[in-house]
């Protein structure tokens, strides 16, 4: 039975908020220090979740001995030089998704775990929803039986995200919806296809919607505003993906990952926003069956909590640093593919 509790700090209180919320909920975590560039923020996070050790500068956490882990919650830019320098100052690291801009960066990161021996996490929380969770008991009890398609998407209508900002930049950010939300519902599709290794990648990207809209207000975008995506593994598998931004949809923000097997399919989805369904389909005595989850198992806890649980306990945690890595590269032959015009191999 655990009983000491893990002391974070949170760097970066844009996203961080939403992380300090939830390592006040859980159990084995406390939240020791906040740090952030903007001091009103500052202040305000402060304030709200009365948190006394309030910093600009992230170095004052890596120095203290009462920081043992850091939630690294900042521009995608800033992933991969403040995660090396957690991770050599003998900190655990939780880091926001994308794991970095690009595979270069991620294997940078990788080496750095690698060589510390400190835990490294990336937030891929879409993984440690009731419904994802549940299904993936599901997968790992065999019960789909051979995994050979899914189809994974997160389609937004009407949903740039801060225009202008280091969002829509392509050297600050990486991407953009593909690696903005994108990148959850490929962890997502390859969490329950058992993570396959990819082997091709064909890939087109848009910005005709977005880069109008910038236009006509004056402000930088310099990513994609949609990505369409198909990917082939090493076990004959294949995998239909797509993000957007702005697109003229039916509705305003829908998720959706399904799984095909040869024994049954799953499948989880938003029902109103960040509400989620889980669903398996087979046939059943004669029957062809849907399957819907009426309470999920009690002993599933927050992406924070089983972070929490990982450093005191020593075992690896969900979303490593290799199935980031192995997401980044992905993600890096899709925009070469969409540039190219041609299927990319790994």
């Amino acid at each position: 039975m655990l009983e000491e509790r893990v002391r974070f700090g949170v760097i970066g209180l844009g996203m961080g908020r939403y992380h300090i919320e939830r390592l006040l909920e859980a159990p084995h975590a406390e939240v020791r220090a906040i740090c952030d560039l903007d001091q009103g923020r500052l202040e305000r996070a402060g304030d709200q979740y009365a948190i006394a050790w309030r910093t600009s500068n992230y170095e004052d956490l890596l120095a203290s001995p009462e920081i043992d882990a850091v939630v690294v919650a900042l521009p995608n830019v800033l992933h991969a030089p403040v995660s090396i320098a957690a991770l050599r100052a003998g900190k655990h690291v939780l880091c926001e998704k994308p794991m970095a801009r690009n595979a270069a960066e991620a294997e940078q990161m990788l080496q750095a775990v690698s060589e510390t021996g400190r835990l490294f996490m990336i937030h891929f929380n879409y993984r440690f929803t009731p419904a994802a969770a549940a299904l993936h008991r599901y997968v790992e009890a065999g019960e789909l039986g051979h995994v050979y398609h899914a189809r994974s998407w997160w389609h937004r209508s009407r949903g740039i995200p801060n225009l202008g900002t280091w969002f829509t930049s392509k050297e600050s950010a990486g991407g953009g919806p593909l690696i903005d939300l994108g990148v959850h519902r490929l962890d997502l599709a390859l969490w329950l296809m058992g993570y396959p290794q990819a082997t091709a990648v064909s890939g087109a990207t848009y910005d005709l919607l977005g880069k109008a809209l910038a236009a006509e207000q004056g402000r930088e975008f310099t990513v994609e505003d949609m990505a369409s995506v198909f990917v082939r593994f090493d076990n004959g598998a294949t995998l239909v993906l797509e993000a957007s931004w702005a697109e003229n949809g039916e509705r305003d923000e829908e998720m959706l990952t399904q799984v095909y097997g040869t024994k049954a399919g799953c499948l989880h989805r938003n029902t109103r926003g960040y509400e989620f369904e889980a669903r398996i389909f087979r046939p059943e005595h004669g029957s062809y069956v849907s399957i819907a989850p009426q309470a999920y198992p009690r002993d599933l806890v927050s992406a924070q909590e089983h972070f929490a649980q990982c450093v005191l306990s020593g075992d690896t945690p969900s979303a490593t640093a290799e199935q980031g890595l192995q997401v980044m590269r992905i993600i890096d032959a899709i925009y070469a593919s969409a540039a190219r015009g041609e299927e990319i191999r790994l």
